[in-house]
């Protein structure tokens, strides 16, 4: 299967448009669609111009192992693509569904039943403080790193402020504390959270090192007083506004 190099996936263009996709599998076929991207999908994106930037699945919580509960498989597969517009997108969609060896493979995979239960997406554009490049595989990242992918939902009017905290004082400060910057995006539809909403994926050397930059960083002085002065005129984030999920990345994923 042949994957663009990332550097190609991140060059800059200003009508590029990023894909967030999350597939829900029915009850234990996940492995069934980890199995067709990795076998026909992936490479079926590339032959219609889809640029295969990550694909990841839910990492087991924390703790569950030493407490000695039972864990439920996560039936969820998340992956984003890049097209190089809207428009391309809705191109590059057709001709893959009417692909010959698509249809082929779907048909074989789904033999047994339907695999795939639920699809949600989400189109996304790179926020101004979004690193160029994405870090791929290799020692400097590191083999088994895990991933947080996190939205923000703010109150009226206050994406500006979220977007200007972040610009200047949040992504250094992760930087700081060992987080690794992968992408920051906000949807591009005002049915997904245009108006309110960031969406981006942080990078961690494993999960117990996710906890203490969490950490570290929430007692840094000055991001406690960055924080407050950003909210000197009301509270940014709607209340349950942030949502994180921890994932790793799958075999064929570029992103590792």
């Amino acid at each position: 299967m042949l994957i663009m190099p990332l550097e190609s996936a991140q060059a800059a263009d200003t009508a590029a448009v990023y894909e967030l996709r999350i597939y829900t599998a029915h009850p234990g076929r996940l492995p069934d669609v980890l199995a067709r991207f990795r076998n026909h999908t992936c490479a079926l994106f590339e032959r219609h111009g889809i640029v295969n930037v990550g694909y990841w699945t839910e990492l087991q919580p924390k703790g569950v192992e030493q407490a000695g509960t039972e864990q439920k498989d996560s039936d969820k597969l998340y992956y984003v693509l890049k097209h190089k517009s809207r428009a391309a997108a809705e191109a590059s969609w057709a001709a893959f569904r009417a692909d010959p060896e698509w249809i082929k493979a779907r048909a074989a995979s789904e033999e047994n039943g339907p695999i795939v239960q639920t699809i949600e997406s989400t189109f996304l554009a790179a926020a101004d403080f979004s690193p160029e490049k994405l870090i791929s595989s290799g020692k400097k990242a590191g083999k088994n790193r895990v991933f947080e992918l996190r939205t923000y939902t703010t109150n009226e009017g206050k994406l500006d402020t979220l977007n200007t905290r972040f610009r200047e004082h949040t992504v250094a400060l992760f930087a700081k504390h060992g987080m690794t910057n992968l992408a920051y995006w906000h949807p591009t539809d005002a049915d997904k959270g245009a108006s309110n909403t960031l969406i981006y994926i942080l990078a961690h050397k494993d999960r117990g090192a996710a906890t203490k930059s969490w950490a570290d960083f929430g007692a840094d002085p000055e991001w406690v007083k960055v924080r407050d002065a950003s909210e000197a005129n009301g509270k940014i984030l709607i209340e349950n506004g942030v949502k994180s999920v921890f994932l790793t990345a799958t075999d064929f994923s570029a992103v590792k």
